[in-house]
Formats: C-alpha cells, sequence, structure tokens
C-alpha cells in the first residue's frame, strides 16, 4: 500500500521570468503562469550530471537532502539541487521501476493500479549518457532504453503534446505537485514545483503551454519538496523521502 503523508511546510518564493533560460551552478528559477507561481530547475543534459539516489553504503534510505549532500561533500562533491523523483511504499522502496547506476532495483509495472500511480497512461524518467526522456511505459517497454538511471511514477502530465486525458480544469483535488519535462531531443530537463497547491490539470499546463515540452511526468504532490541553494531553499518534511533525484557538481 502506498503511503499516506502529511501536508508538507514547504518555502515558497515569488520571482517570475522565462524558466528554461537559466541552467549550471544556479539551475532553479521561479515563475508564474495563470495566476500560479513555480519553481523550475533545468538541467542541460550534455553538460551537467544528473543522478539518482536511494540507499546509502549502508543500505538505508537518504531520506533527506542534507544527508545525501554531506555524502557528496565527503567525496568532494555536492547538490547543485535536488527533489523527490517518484513514489514509494512505507520502507521508502519505489513502487515503480527504478534502476540507479545500471542496476535495475525494482521491475517495471506496466498495468493499472490504485492512486495516481496506476492512473494510465503513466510513464517512466530515462536518464542516460548526454541525454533524458520521459517515456510513456509501454512506449518505454517497447524501446527499451539502456537507462543509468530511471524512475517510474504516475501519471503522465503531457503525453506527445497533449495532457492526459483524465484531467479536468475544474478539478477541485489540489495539491502542492513537482514533476519532470523533457525536451524531444533529449538534451532538457526541466524539474518543477508549484509553490502552492494546484490542480493536475494546471499543473501539466505549465510543462505543455509554458515550458513547451512535449513530454512530462508527475512525480507526486503533497509531500513535494525541493533543494534549491541558489534560492536558499531546502523544503522541510515531517517524513523521510523514498527517491532522490538532483545535479552533483564539484565543491
Amino acid at each position: 500500500m502506498i503511503r499516506t503523508l502529511a501536508l508538507l511546510f514547504f518555502c515558497a518564493v515569488g520571482l517570475s521570468g522565462p524558466a528554461l533560460a537559466q541552467t549550471g551552478a544556479s539551475p532553479c528559477k521561479d515563475a508564474s503562469y495563470q495566476s500560479a507561481s513555480f519553481t523550475v530547475c533545468t538541467v542541460d543534459m550534455r553538460t551537467e550530471q544528473l543522478d539518482l539516489f536511494l540507499y546509502d553504503d549502508t543500505g538505508k534510505p537518504y531520506g533527506h537532502f542534507a544527508s545525501l549532500d554531506r555524502m557528496l561533500l565527503a567525496k568532494g562533491k555536492k547538490l547543485s539541487f535536488a527533489m523527490n523523483a517518484g513514489m514509494y511504499h512505507e520502507n521508502r522502496a519505489p513502487v515503480g521501476h527504478y534502476i540507479e547506476n545500471g542496476t535495475e532495483l525494482k521491475r517495471v509495472i506496466p498495468n493499472a493500479g490504485p492512486g495516481n500511480f496506476g492512473l494510465l497512461p503513466n510513464g517512466v524518467l530515462c536518464i542516460r549518457p548526454g541525454r533524458a526522456d520521459v517515456l510513456e511505459t509501454l512506449r518505454y517497454l517497447d524501446d527499451q532504453p539502456a537507462c543509468t538511471h530511471a524512475t517510474q511514477s504516475g501519471p503522465m502530465l503531457v503525453i506527445d503534446g497533449k495532457l492526459h486525458p483524465r484531467f479536468l480544469p475544474d478539478s477541485d483535488s489540489r495539491y502542492v505537485r513537482n514533476g519532470v519535462g523533457t525536451s524531444r531531443d533529449g538534451k532538457t530537463a526541466a524539474f518543477v514545483i508549484s509553490n502552492a497547491p494546484v490542480t493536475f490539470h494546471a499543473f501539466a499546463s505549465f510543462f505543455r503551454d509554458y515550458l513547451k515540452l512535449p513530454q512530462a511526468l508527475y512525480f507526486d504532490g503533497n509531500i513535494s519538496r525541493l533543494y534549491a541553494p541558489n534560492l536558499n531553499r531546502s523544503d522541510f518534511g515531517f517524513t523521510t523521502l523514498g527517491p532522490i533525484i538532483g545535479v552533483v557538481t564539484d565543491k
């Protein structure tokens, strides 16, 4: 059974500007769209190192951005930014497919199921050298890409430029939400968190209509968190996280 967590406290910020213009050492910036505020962290896959993290060397989940950053600092590295990266069980094991550093920890779940994860179509973020792609799950199974890192979540937000068919503009389901979108050529990945509760429709529309990204995947809601040191932001939550994704740079 997928965990149920209390609503977190998070840092909200409010600048605006073109969302995909900033990469490198300070990848995160804020954007406003249709009266809603979002934070966008943009990754240039040709020049930046984007990795997934779950367990430390003892087999314990990192759980927090600070724990992960301490491990990296001991190796002369640091996090440029980080975000929770997919749904997980109470023991922090991923609900769906998960690959870290080429090792598969959880197989692909292709069938419908309960909750947002099982609201098909869902998808997989696949990270390969020089590119990142959000792929609908059945397409991922057909293509069988050789991912260095991968995380499955759901539902898909944007599929080939179209919003998920179950999203309603007038929905009353509103949460702080986070997810990822990728460009057609795989060179750009944009990680987004809303700075206030929004509907699925509004969140997906931000990826499609503001960021102009043809594919986007939902990571989670309610427990969504962001670590963005260039914004002096490190979101606080009541519980530990499962999979974490982030850009790693030299210290």
